[in-house]
């Protein structure tokens, strides 16, 4: 069965989004919560410290820690800021629209420099070797038509560049509630996808890392954390959740790496206003700039938070390169 955009066309029912994000806003206070008490992850909530004492039949409640809510979040966001950066240079070195323009000479060298050494992202994929799941996006990237390419990553860069001059307005971006006025479908087009090697994944940390401030993360840890938040609800979805790919045949579940970007722009938004609540709430500095900085902070700790289920339902990987 096909459906638009790799989805079911419930999923684009206004009825529908708000049943998903009323399910959001449900789940949003217990997985902040955990976000802060565990800093992030790096140490054990309260919760999970219960669990172990009474897992190890420890009769006394163990003490409440006390968290300084305002202190932990702030540092949260600005460790996500500075790991961030890191590495944005580069990116922005060759998503930078006259330098792509000086790539129109030579387009091999684009592929097999710009983005096979310089571009973090696809660096690493490539360089890989261990995870043999990688194998068919390296045979993609491989193939791939240097020319197309440098037409896509130009077509994304200049889309990028045109929606932050004409369309993009700080306090009226925040209050978007529908696709229409996101207006992000265009990238779901072809001229903004190479089959295999810059798809949905890429694609969305490209923009990520042009403008954080407009363009959310689309990553595999991300579309794992909206399942999580939905509850792992279907919402009247006849193939299952549509955060999920599922492969009966060779027992398989992956994140739906086809999952498009208007709607994960929709959804993204209204969990950052939620982020944002509880910076307001507790004194916390969080700029529009960095918008969906901690966002990506966020939905990255809620999927590691859930890490060995996952890796349980994808038991063995089938990526095809849509991912990346």
């Amino acid at each position: 069965m096909h459906y638009p955009n790799s989805i079911e066309e419930i999923c684009y029912k206004d009825e529908h989004i708000q049943k998903v994000a009323d399910e959001i806003i449900n789940k949003f206070p217990g997985y902040f919560n955990n976000y802060i008490e565990s800093e992030g992850g790096t140490t054990v909530d309260d919760e999970s410290i219960k669990k172990l004492a009474e897992h190890f039949g420890n009769p006394h409640k163990p003490k409440k820690r006390k968290i300084n809510i305002k202190e932990t979040y702030q540092r949260l966001i600005n460790e996500h800021i500075i790991d961030f950066k890191k590495d944005r240079k580069k990116y922005l070195e060759i998503l930078d629209e006259e330098a792509l323009e000086e790539y129109e000479d030579d387009p091999s060298y684009f592929k097999n420099t710009a983005l096979r050494n310089q571009c973090p992202i696809i660096q690493h994929t490539l360089q890989n070797k261990q995870a043999k799941e990688l194998d068919k996006y390296r045979a993609a990237f491989k193939l791939a038509d240097p020319g197309e390419l440098l037409d896509v990553v130009n077509n994304l860069t200049t889309f990028a560049n045109n929606y932050k001059s004409n369309s993009y307005d700080s306090k009226s971006f925040e209050k978007i509630e529908n696709i229409e006025e996101l207006n992000f479908s265009e990238l779901l087009q072809e001229e903004y996808t190479v089959f295999g090697v810059i798809g949905g994944g890429i694609k969305s940390h490209f923009l990520y890392k042009l403008y954080p401030n407009i363009f959310p993360n689309r990553s595999r840890e991300a579309i794992w954390a909206l399942w999580y938040l939905t509850n792992k609800k279907t919402f009247g979805c006849k193939q299952d959740s549509e955060f999920l790919m599922i492969d009966l045949k060779n027992n398989i579940t992956q994140q739906n790496y086809f999952y498009p970007y208007d709607l994960f722009g929709i959804y993204s938004l209204k969990i950052y206003r939620m982020l944002k609540n509880e910076a307001v709430k507790n004194d916390v500095k969080l700029s529009s700039e960095n918008r969906f900085i901690v966002l990506d902070s966020f939905l990255s700790f809620i999927a590691k938070a859930h890490i060995d289920e996952i890796n349980l339902l994808k038991q063995r990987v089938a990526d095809d390169g849509y991912g990346y």
